[in-house]
């Protein structure tokens, strides 16, 4: 059966749908200085359950979905949309009145977020986040990087952006990536998909990539999950995410897993090669943050 929106889809012209999304748009950021700024942030990493836990928190009846209602769990404001001021990047959250009103309802404060995994990855987001937020609360999801890699990989592939197989995209991706990090840095109106899209080993460097992040917020603004406990014990990881917000207790309908990628398991020789490719950078990321660490290749 289709949906409501397939059906409106149908009916509606796409030039009144049009109409009325920029419409939206426009009323967003009019109102844009009776909207607060975010109060927690999921900075990554990709494929590492954000779409899930993003999924979960909104359920949570303090915890308002972005607006328009058709966006889904990140505006992309700190790595593509940086040139389009606060007032737009304001424009996606709820205004103080629903705020008020929410609150009184519940008798407990909102906390308005997005989830945007390319943000802990992108080189200039840390401090763009630290100029604009700089009480943010920092979520921060780090699975095995051997899978990430490979679950990104797959990402790509299915949704037709990725050519190559993955042995073959992991051996070109110094070369499509080559300059794009120090373009982004030299110009920020400079948006990379290469860098987005074919990052499938680097990204996998987590403490490389926190770092901005590590010196500039105080730890006691990040909650770090690692995806697998996080889908091992998924309630236990969603109360300990509602406390570190601050949050009532709440339980969503179920802890359904989004955007989930099967596939033939990866080859045991390349599974090798990354593990131990891996293994300094998951012992610096260990020692670094505190962290117990239940990936292949990883001291406990």
């Amino acid at each position: 059966m289709p949906s409501i929106r397939d059906r409106i889809k149908q009916v509606v012209p796409a030039q009144v749908t049009d109409r009325v999304r920029q419409s939206m748009v426009h009323y967003g950021v009019r109102t844009s200085d009776q909207r607060p700024l975010p109060d927690f942030l999921i900075i990554g990493t990709k494929r590492g359950g954000t779409t899930s836990l993003w999924n979960y928190l909104i359920q949570h009846p303090l915890v308002p979905r972005l607006f328009p209602a058709w966006n889904t769990k990140a505006t992309h404001y700190f790595e593509e949309h940086w040139t389009r001021g606060e007032a737009w990047y304001r424009s996606h959250f709820p205004t103080r009145r629903q705020r008020t009103a929410l609150a009184a309802r519940y008798g407990a404060p909102v906390r308005a977020g997005e989830a945007a995994p390319l943000y802990m990855f992108h080189p200039l987001a840390a401090e763009r986040v630290q100029r604009l937020l700089p009480e943010v609360r920092l979520i921060v999801l780090l699975r095995d990087p051997v899978e990430r890699a490979y679950s990104h990989w797959k990402e790509r592939r299915t949704e037709g952006k990725e050519p190559l197989d993955f042995p073959q995209a992991l051996a070109r991706e110094e070369e499509r990536t080559a300059g794009e990090r120090e373009r982004l840095i030299v110009d920020p109106t400079y948006f990379s998909e290469a860098y987005d899209w074919y990052s499938y080993r680097a990204r996998g460097r987590y403490l490389e990539h926190l770092e901005p992040w590590l010196v500039r917020f105080d730890r006691s603004q990040f909650l770090f999950l690692t995806s697998e406990e996080f889908y091992r014990d998924t309630r236990t990881a969603y109360l300990r995410t509602l406390d570190f917000l601050g949050l009532p207790e709440h339980e969503p309908l179920a802890f359904k897993v989004y955007n989930d990628r099967r596939s033939a398991p990866l080859d045991e020789v390349l599974r090798a090669e990354l593990t131990a490719y891996y293994q300094p950078y998951n012992e610096a990321l260990r020692q670094r943050l505190d962290l117990p660490l239940d990936w292949a290749g990883s001291p406990r």
